[in-house]
């Protein structure tokens, strides 16, 4: 590795591909090659992972990218074990570069006798020697207070807006839909970005995953909808969401989701319903079935990841990437003008 001397990349296996991607953009942005740290992770016959780091870390500025998603009990213990070696070979700082945090959806007790295993993970994290989180539209913006070391949580909303410009730059009759009373936050800071209206489908469960009734709050009719979540996993809510906006009224319905699950049927699901397209960023390594899908669009998050990779390591602001004029010199060659 040709390194500055100030930062190394080192990765897990959960999503190779954008750990290049994302050391590729570090490297063109310092003007010197910077590839992956030398590294074994693999697993014993018992299933036991080990990491062999195959060069020298001791006062490094170290950042791992590892995303905890399916298998997650895996990738997370990866993540752990990484760091552990890291911290052991004398690095001067570990980050975290976890795009997609698994268990966030468990950030709360929603009966009698469950766990908050979020904040176990959190716990976890700490101790093994992680000085620094920088995650993607974490689920749940209170699982930063579940750390006792500073966590970034960077937007995909920005993004999202850059690229709705960019493909629905002269349609008139935008609106944008939270999926659930839940995510109307998100759905209204992208809505308030790129200045269009906003609707609710307001849906009451019988149990989880079981969909009693569906409403729409807001007039959709005429209108080209926008449904906006952070985490699509087997899709149902999606696709019954934009059916029922069709129902009324609606002229066409895309989605836009920070991090594709897409757990069992879901990827099928999504290629047989009524969506017209659903865009997805790449925190979740995509399997082939996703980048078969005609209806799925892909975005990087690389360019993203990579500027905050600097930031940190120059002592900059990372907040700054919080909104669209920043990102936009960052995607230039992506989203030309």
């Amino acid at each position: 590795m040709n390194s500055n001397g100030k930062l190394k990349i080192i990765s897990g296996n959960s999503n190779l591909s954008l750990a290049k991607g994302i050391s590729k953009r570090v490297g063109l942005h310092i003007g010197d090659k910077i590839n992956l740290v030398k590294a074994r992770v693999e697993r014993f016959s018992d299933q036991e992972i080990f990491v062999e780091v195959f060069e020298n870390v001791r006062g490094e500025d170290m950042f791992i990218v590892q995303s905890t998603s399916n298998p997650a009990n895996d990738n997370l213990m990866e993540l752990l074990i990484i760091a552990d070696a890291l911290k052991r070979s004398s690095a001067k700082r570990i980050t975290a570069i976890i795009p997609y945090f698994g268990y966030a959806r468990q950030d709360r007790r929603t009966k009698a006798r469950t766990p908050i295993s979020s904040k176990l993970v959190a716990n976890l994290l700490t101790e093994s020697g992680i000085n620094r989180i920088l995650t993607l539209d974490l689920h749940a913006s209170q699982i930063q207070g579940f750390f006792d070391i500073p966590v970034d949580n960077l937007y995909a909303s920005p993004l999202f807006a850059i690229d709705i410009r960019h493909h629905f730059s002269r349609d008139g009759s935008l609106m944008i839909v939270s999926p659930d009373v839940g995510g109307v936050g998100r759905a209204r800071e992208l809505a308030e970005k790129i200045n269009i209206d906003l609707a609710v489908v307001d849906k009451r469960r019988k149990a989880p995953g079981e969909i009693n009734s569906m409403t729409i709050i807001g007039d959709v009719k005429d209108k080209n909808c926008i449904l906006v979540d952070d985490i699509c996993d087997t899709a149902g809510t999606l696709v019954k969401s934009a059916e029922l906006l069709l129902e009324k009224g609606a002229k066409s319905v895309h989605a836009y989701i920070s991090h594709g699950v897409l757990s069992g049927q879901a990827t099928r699901r999504i290629s047989a319903s009524k969506l017209s397209s659903m865009v997805i960023t790449d925190t979740i390594e995509a399997t082939q079935e996703v980048k078969k899908c005609k209806k799925i669009r892909i975005i990087a998050t690389a360019p993203l990841l990579a500027q905050a990779i600097l930031n940190i390591t120059h002592e900059s602001s990372v907040s700054s990437l919080f909104s669209e004029k920043s990102l936009k010199p960052i995607y230039e060659g992506i989203y030309p003008s």
